[in-house]
């Protein structure tokens, strides 16, 4: 079990999905939470939930750089300093090709993604200086990695935090900050709704979807829950992490290991599809030729 007692952490984008589990494993772990976001009445329900003395929930557009500093001064105000800060916040942005060059859109996905992950760092350094260290975690994806998960300017966001989470590490090492990113799979959190631009209420429901949906997408046989990245984040906030930073982990239930054939043998792979063979034929193919050899 992940101990973060004595920790004081911020998260953003806490209030649902991926965020609002980091809060709860979090508290678990003995962690007193800043929790940011921009809905309000969820973040309430959290310090409902936990308690103020557990919990503390700040208004937060992250894309507002003013704001983000006054979040990470509130784990200070509320808590007594900041140990850990992650960097979690997001949506799918932007949904335009390089054909069409959304510019505004290309612009917010930007400032959502990857210019909050530097301001929201840069900001959180002085606090963690003043505790003689800490922990940064930044929330990428497997679109940083791969092609086809996401919107390409997602993908390119991505990416830089990946990047940018390794040459952060190398950067504040001599401040004794680690940081390091969490690349997620397939996660049923509501981005994917809000991303086709449904309301909250309906994003959230279809999360719900994804979640019964999405078991026969990759090899671990379930679709990923906000759970399982943040166990993830709270390990690489611990001090059983303490060797750790300038990492990329790939959180995604193996997702990524290959196309569905190489991990589910009912699928025929690429060359069958491309001759409109189904595994079933060509296995008949095979056992008219053995016969034919064998005759």
């Amino acid at each position: 079990m992940v101990d973060l007692t004595g920790k004081v952490a911020v998260i953003t984008g806490a209030a649902s999905g991926i965020g609002a589990a980091g809060v709860e494993v979090f508290v678990e772990a003995g962690a007193k939470v800043v929790a940011g976001d921009v809905q309000d009445d969820k973040g309430a329900a959290l310090v409902t939930r936990f308690g103020a003395d557990k919990v503390a929930f700040r208004h937060c557009d992250v894309t507002d750089p003013d704001q983000l500093k006054a979040l990470m001064q509130a784990a200070a105000d509320e808590f007594g300093g900041l140990d850990v800060l992650w960097n979690n916040a997001g949506s799918g942005g932007t949904s335009s090709t390089v054909e069409e060059l959304d510019l505004d859109g290309y612009d917010f996905t930007m400032d959502l993604l990857l210019k909050s992950v530097f301001a929201g760092t840069h900001f959180a350094v002085p606090h963690m200086v003043a505790r003689g260290g800490g922990s940064v975690i930044n929330t990428s994806s497997i679109s940083a990695i791969c092609a086809g998960y996401a919107p390409i300017t997602y993908s390119v966001a991505k990416k830089a935090v990946a990047h940018f989470s390794k040459l952060a590490a190398a950067e504040l090492s001599k401040h004794k900050i680690r940081v390091n990113a969490i690349l997620p799979g397939f996660i049923a959190t509501s981005i994917f709704g809000a991303s086709l631009g449904l309301p909250r209420e309906q994003a959230d429901q279809m999360a719900e979807m994804i979640a019964q949906a999405g078991a026969t997408m990759q090899p671990a046989g379930r679709t990923g829950q906000g759970e399982d990245i943040a166990q993830m984040a709270a390990f690489l906030s611990s001090d059983q992490a303490g060797f750790i930073t300038g990492g990329e982990f790939v959180v995604d239930g193996g997702i990524t290991v290959g196309p569905p054939h190489s991990w589910n043998e009912e699928l025929g792979g690429p060359i069958l599809d491309a001759l409109g063979i189904t595994p079933e034929q060509a296995e008949q193919m095979a056992e008219a030729m053995r016969g034919g050899q064998g005759s």
